[in-house]
């Protein structure tokens, strides 16, 4: 399989079992409906393991284009690839987001709530003030790049920043404990923004809430879209500088 492809097909499952755990909790009529944060963070938390799982032996799994960028920045991942990796997660996020909308096909006219339905694609900040929105997505990522650093570094006990994300991505644990980061951060940090930390994982998701017909949706909510785009690129770069110069 070319690393592209696995680019899609593992952002594809992340947004699928991500947005459908929220799809779960918000719609109508869901038999999960109303099962609240945990349930949300944890099913976020396997959907990352799991695709990492799924995808980590082909393309490292980034999933992620702050995990690219900032791979990039430190010299562990070659720049002419970034851009594909990028459009490939996006492209994946989409395509999750499409199958998550089908998913629930039946439960989108029985939602009343036009913001419900847009957080089964995309993030908002619950207070609507996007420069602490901003500050919160940046600390997230840069805790999930600096995180999954370390996991893997302590995994593997050598000290390559590109042998250290391998380590993390390919070993039995890695993705598990990766998994369980997400968990941590999104209990810990996603209260403000829904934790994005991922410009992926919130602009597929927003293109397909624009582009699919979905009954009663309202707007997408362009306004606030740079800053999960944004900030986590920023973050994920300070985590894995940080990580590099410290020399763990």
């Amino acid at each position: 399989m070319h690393p592209y492809l696995a680019e899609i097909i593992g952002t594809a499952l992340l947004i699928l079992l991500g947005n459908g755990v929220v799809a779960t909790v918000v719609l109508k009529q869901s038999k999960g409906q109303n099962g609240g944060w945990i349930v949300i963070t944890v099913g976020w938390g396997l959907a990352v393991a799991f695709a990492v799982y799924a995808v980590g032996q082909v393309s490292g799994a980034h999933i992620n284009p702050a995990v690219t960028l900032a791979l990039a920045s430190i010299g562990a991942f070659p720049w002419d690839q970034v851009l594909g990796y990028v459009l490939a997660q996006i492209l994946g996020a989409a395509i999750g987001a499409t199958l998550v909308y089908l998913a629930y096909l039946a439960h989108w006219e029985a939602t009343d709530d036009p913001g419900g339905k847009r957080a089964c694609f995309c993030t908002e900040p619950a207070i609507r003030k996007f420069g602490p929105a901003f500050i919160t997505e940046f600390i997230g990522a840069a805790v999930l790049l600096f995180g999954v650093l370390v996991i893997g570094q302590i995994a593997a006990g050598i000290d390559s920043p590109d042998a250290a994300w391998t380590a993390a991505v390919s070993s039995y644990f890695g993705p598990l404990l990766v998994g369980l980061l997400v968990l941590s951060i999104g209990l810990s940090l996603g209260g403000p923004t829904g934790y994005a930390i991922n410009p992926a994982r919130d602009l597929g998701p927003r293109i397909a809430h624009a582009l699919l017909p979905i009954a009663g949706k309202g707007p997408s909510d362009w306004a606030y879209a740079w800053v999960p785009i944004v900030a986590p690129v920023l973050g994920g770069i300070a985590g894995a500088q940080l990580f590099q110069a410290l020399n763990f």
